[in-house]
């Protein structure tokens, strides 16, 4: 640090007890005197202030620079304008010691002898407070809300903005170590506002809002008068009875002398925002001095330190950016870095820091050794084991523990020293001399070394990494580069301030000057860019720059020497330079120069660094091909050419070396097929067809879809030609090019075939498979567009094919629910058992969806196709006549069950309350222990219980009642059925007797039960019951069987043998249909009393067993033709034969399901569906 005076004024046989500056720094008000005079920046006067009758002890200036106060011996203070105008007088009892603005507020703090006065421009009067003792110094805290008031006593009292006092602070020296001045630190970075106290018993204090003491005191040898901080509060400036002004750290620590005078220094202030301070003194003398802080740094490779706030050394790692502080709490006055040492000389000592380890980036540093001695000197250099003081002709080597080992003695001064590096204990030193002698010192070599001799003082010195040059820069600011073994001067460069070599590559230096950063490769024309400051260093891309006192690490891209090494053709140095740091576009333009120079080696590397895959395995193939002998660079060049876009070039060459297919090749793969036909220039039919057809490629690719097929065609490629056009559905263009097609091109043709199907041109497909003679095809092509007519057609002609078509026909079928056709159709196909699965499909998801009028009837169909299976497999046939019985008992079941599943479901009921309870009985009597699926005994049960109390039958009632409770019951029916088996114990205990005639055995006359657990047979002789197929009423019919040795043809005919009575009623009577066998009423005709029938009815009844009614040929002669119903089933099964032993009673037989009916409810039922109720035959249909 050095004081510079910058003006100095004398006011004769006046002392300058206080002065302030303006905040913007443009005025100095001084009190001196009776007067206040004001001066600008510069030490002019600009005018004298009067209005104080005795001496003028303080001045303050408002923050806002609108104001200023002074207080005088004559107990005024006066306010004056920024103008120099006074506008407000008010006094104090004592005489004013000094003034304060509030630097928020802009309030006014006052202070006299006995008390202190606050005032503020929008109050009228001034608040004052007594105080104790005598007030010296007063000071606002920065946020103003309290003031300091410092006292003759030792007190310093801090009271709010309303006088009342917070904190009391009493210094140990009492009323003997009076306060006299006090500061608070203005900086905005502290946490807590910080009191700087000094005090007559010569100490310097520390303190926070709170009173507390920061650190110790700081012992003064004077009698200190002022206290002042600098703007940002990082410095102190004080001075008294020492007669000087000096500079402290914000902790209190000297720093150096600022100005001595001739008397006590009353008091010293800092411009605002600036390095100047101004003194005023016992004698009248002002003085300005301007404070400049010198950089104290040292720099090695990536590592700089510098010295902070006077005191610290800050070490920077300029690549990582890290730094690390170290606190000295001494002026640090030099610094030197080397290696893993850093050493700080102290005013009283040297410190040696040394790494805590090895690691490039470690920061941590930790002292090693401690020299405790003054040392005077110019320079500092740290080595590995040693320092270098040097002082001014004279360089002395210590080693760490102040031993002194070496001296040299130069003849003229030393103006630059710099360590170059070697082992530990023998590092070199580079030294310029001002004489322009150049020296290189090793520390264990007493003997210096002359290197060169120059005309003119060197001002900065630097050695290249390979110790082979050396670069100079002179008073003339003139670069000087020489070689060191042969002393040659290699060039040189005008404007240049400083040098440094690169670390990394031994041909690149740089150097500033004249506000340019100047770069030099090797001996190629420089390279400038605008640049402020000093170079120091060059490591790799990075350029360190000292510019005023802050380093900084500059990325240089190194492109310029680099393309300038490449212009030379100079591609491995160019890739030296490159690896410093250059851009991405400067490493492909490397690559790519390597790569048409043919050096492969670099071109790799360089292509490597830009990932650029496609360059790589284009270098990998040539250098395969070199290593299989090939020696041609002009095709590898061509090749390179190629890659790069260069076309036409690449062509030449291909040409040159005899490789025009290659040409060909690269064109066509570009689509520049018009350079393609200029380069052939052939009329060789084959390359001209490769090369249409490869257009018609990039036509395809590119979407012109239509000139790629016809440029196909043209090349006679008819498969891809057919793949564009059937793609994009051009029909017409298809069908013409199928009928220029030959027969004999099956592939093509059969490709247009399947683009015709997809389509749905069938005609066209058609046509096409008919031209092949692709019969198999052609008939696929009718099944897939459902076309059977044409199908049909051809299998007539073509019988092998006939399962290929009703098979898909029947399905097609059946999917449209056209059964019956359906089945048809799987017969003709002579697929039985695919019949039977999709109907068992069919029925199962009848009685699923509860469709089980449709399950009965699916059921029927699947016992009459187990039957026709069984007629025609002799192998399947007990199988299928099982099946055939089971399938017809479910019919049956499903059929009845549909009645009462409406009846329980549905609101309303077609059936009389008769026919329900036939259906009931019928169904309760049939079911097995293993019920069919989806019927419910307990809505069986129900229907029957419902209609038993309609109809009289209550004992039959309280016996379902009973079944029901021990089945589970559906909460719906729970209270309907729980209610009614209460009220039917109202009931008699008996059922109607008409009920029980009804199921009178027809041929044994014994009267059943109602429900009968034998099922729908007579309890006495075992007859089995024939039932009405709609009411489910008992019929009047017998089943009779035949004699062994009757057939069925004879027994029709002896039945039909019988001489039918000629009488009028006949007339009445219908005739016999062929298709359906109806009884019809014959009052008339009276039973013949030996009728052998009856005879054998009544002989042969009764017992445990059932037995079967067999009848002779003379009892069939007997029967009359009317009374005889035939169920005439086909083979393997026999024909069934009934007797009607109430002829007057009509009965009508389905003569396809063989159900029996009365006639009369028979035609009404197939007046309302036109079919069988119960096989769904249409009534037109032929048998």
């Amino acid at each position: 640090m050095r004081a510079v005076l910058a003006w100095k004024e004398t006011i004769r046989d006046q002392c300058v007890y206080d002065l302030a500056f303006k905040p913007d720094g443009s005025q100095i008000i001084i009190a001196a005197g009776l007067r206040v005079l004001v001066y600008d920046a510069d030490g002019a006067i600009i005018q004298p202030l009067k209005g104080h009758k005795d001496t003028v002890y303080c001045v303050a200036y408002a923050k806002d620079g609108k104001r200023f106060a002074s207080g005088s011996a004559d107990k005024s203070i006066i306010i004056w304008t920024s103008k120099l105008e006074g506008i407000l007088k008010y006094t104090h009892n004592d005489s004013i010691q000094c003034v304060a603005y509030n630097p928020v507020t802009h309030q006014l703090a006052s202070c006299s002898s006995g008390d202190f006065g606050l005032w503020s421009p929008e109050q009228k009067s001034v608040n004052k407070h007594k105080v104790s003792s005598k007030i010296t110094c007063c000071g606002w805290t920065n946020d103003g809300q309290y003031l300091a008031l410092g006292m003759m006593n030792g007190v310093v009292s801090i009271r709010n903005k309303n006088g009342e006092e917070k904190v009391k602070i009493e210094r140990p020296g009492g009323s003997s170590s009076p306060i006299w001045s006090i500061s608070w630190n203005p900086s905005k970075d502290e946490h807590n506002d910080i009191l700087s106290v000094a005090d007559w018993g010569q100490k310097l204090s520390f303190y926070q809002l709170s009173g507390k003491q920061i650190g110790k005191d700081r012992p003064l040898t004077y009698d200190p008068c002022c206290v002042s901080y600098f703007s940002k509060g990082e410095y102190i400036v004080m001075g008294g009875s020492d007669k000087q002004s000096s500079l402290y750290t914000k902790d209190g620590v000297r720093l150096g002398t600022i100005g001595e005078q001739n008397s006590w220094v009353w008091t010293c202030r800092v411009k605002p925002d600036s390095n100047f301070v101004v003194l005023g003194c016992q004698d009248g003398t002002i003085a300005c001095y301007q404070l400049i802080f010198s950089t104290v740094h040292g720099l090695y490779k990536d590592r700089y330190a510098y010295r902070d706030g006077m005191t610290d050394v800050i070490v920077q790692h300029l690549i990582t950016e890290q730094k690390v502080r170290i606190k000295c709490r001494e002026l640090v006055k030099k610094i030197a870095i080397y290696r893993n040492r850093l050493a700080i000389q102290l005013p009283e000592k040297i410190l040696i820091y040394e790494l805590y380890s090895d690691d490039s980036s470690d920061m941590h540093y930790r002292i090693k050794e401690k020299i405790c001695r003054k040392f005077e000197c110019n320079l500092l250099v740290v080595c590995s084991q040693h320092i270098i003081l040097c002082q001014e002709k004279r360089l002395q080597c210590l080693s760490f523990t102040s031993v002194r080992e070496k001296e040299w003695l130069m003849e003229s001064l030393i103006r630059y020293i710099k360590v170059i590096g070697g082992s530990p204990g023998r590092e070199g030193l580079l030294v310029g001399l001002k004489n322009g002698a150049i020296l290189k010192i090793f520390v264990d070599n007493p003997f210096s070394i002359t290197l060169l001799k120059l005309s003119t003082s060197v001002r900065c010195l630097d050695m290249s990494a390979s110790r082979k040059k050396l670069a100079v820069v002179d008073e003339h600011n003139t670069l000087l580069v020489y070689d060191i073994n042969t002393k040659e001067l290699l060039f040189q460069e005008p404007n240049a301030n400083s040098v440094a070599w690169n670390t990394q590559c031994e041909d690149m230096l740089c150097f500033s000057g004249s506000g340019y950063l100047n770069i030099k490769a090797s001996n190629f024309p420089v390279h400038q860019q605008k640049m402020q400051g000093f170079v120091v260093g060059y490591n790799g891309s990075k350029i360190f720059c000292l510019h005023v006192y802050s380093m900084s690490a500059v990325e240089v891209p190194q492109s310029a020497p680099m393309h300038q090494y490449l212009e030379r053709k100079m591609f491995k140095e160019a890739y030296q330079i490159a690896c410093l740091g250059v851009t991405d576009s400067d490493w492909r333009d490397l690559a790519t120069d390597a790569l048409e120079g043919l050096d492969f080696d670099t071109a790799k590397k360089a292509f490597i660094r830009i990932r650029d895959l496609r360059y790589l395995e284009l270098i990998n193939s040539i250098e395969e091909r070199k290593k299989r002998g090939e020696e041609y660079n002009e095709l590898f060049l061509a090749d390179v050419f190629a890659y790069q876009g260069k076309f036409h070039e690449a062509a030449k060459l291909y040409k040159r070396t005899d490789h025009e297919s290659r040409a060909l090749s690269m064109y066509t793969d570009l689509r520049m097929f018009e350079y393609a036909k200029e380069f052939v220039k052939t009329t060789d039919p084959k390359s001209t067809r490769i090369l249409m057809t490869k257009q018609a490629d990039w036509a395809k690719s590119s979407k012109e879809p239509r000139a790629a097929a016809e440029m196909y065609l043209s090349a006679g490629e008819h498969l891809k030609a057919i793949d564009i056009i059937g793609e994009h559905g051009w029909a017409d263009m298809l069908i013409d090019l199928a009928r220029k097609l030959n027969k004999a091109e099956r592939e093509p043709l059969g490709k247009c075939a399947l683009y015709f199907k997809k389509l749905k041109h069938h005609g066209y497909a058609s046509e096409i498979y008919s031209k092949m003679g692709d019969l198999q095809a052609l008939m696929h092509l009718h099944v897939e567009t459902r076309h059977w007519e044409e199908a049909f057609s051809l299998v007539e002609k073509n019988p092998q094919f006939t399962s290929d078509v009703f098979v898909p026909y029947a399905q097609w079928l059946a999917e449209n629910d056209r059964f019956e056709e359906a089945q048809k159709a799987f017969h003709k196909a002579g697929r039985q058992n695919e019949a039977v699965k999709v109907l068992e499909q069919l029925t199962h998801n009848a009685v699923v969806e509860n469709r089980f009028n449709d399950a009965g009837y699916y059921y029927w169909m699947l016992s009459m196709q187990c039957l026709d299976i069984a007629r025609e497999d002799e192998k399947q046939r007990d199988e299928m006549l099982k099946k055939f019985e089971h399938f017809q008992h479910l019919a049956e079941l499903y059929h009845v069950y549909r009645s009462i599943q409406r009846y329980t479901d549905e609101p309303f009921s077609s059936h009389m309350p008769e026919t329900l309870f036939n259906i009931c009985r019928f169904l309760l009597n049939n079911l097995t222990k293993d019920k069919p699926r989806g019927i419910s005994e307990v809505n069986t049960l129900y229907a029957l219980v419902k209609q038993s109390e309609k109809l009289g039958a209550y004992k039959l009632a309280r016996y379902c009642y009973e079944k029901l409770q021990e089945l589970y019951i559906p909460s719906r029916l729970q209270d309907s059925i729980e209610l009614g088996s209460i009220k039917i114990r109202s009931k008699p205990f008996h059922d109607s007797e008409d009920l029980i005639e009804a199921m009178m055995c027809y041929r044994c006359s014994t009267n059943n039960p109602l429900l009968n657990n034998q099922g729908s047979v007579c309890i006495n002789c075992r007859q089995p019951f024939i039932y009405s197929a709609s009411s489910y009423e008992v019929l009047p019919l017998v089943q009779f069987y035949l004699e062994e040795g009757i057939s069925d043809e004879e027994a029709v005919s002896l039945i039909d043998l019988e001489v039918p009575q000629i009488d009028d009623r006949d007339a009445n009577q219908p005739e016999l249909d062929n298709e359906m066998q109806s009884l019809r009423l014959d009052e008339a005709a009276d039973e013949a009393e030996d009728d052998p029938f009856t005879a054998k009815m009544s002989f042969e009844q009764g017992g445990s067993s059932f037995v079967p009614i067999k009848v002779s040929r003379s009892a069939l002669r007997s029967m009359s033709r009317r009374d005889v119903l035939i169920k005439r089933w086909p083979r393997p099964l026999k024909w069934e034969y009934f007797r009607s032993l109430l002829p007057d009673v009509s009965i009508t037989m389905c003569p396809t399901c063989f159900k029996m009916f009365h006639s009369e409810d028979y035609e009404l039922l197939v007046l309302q569906h036109n079919c069988c109720p119960y096989c769904r035959r249409p009534i037109d249909e032929p048998n």
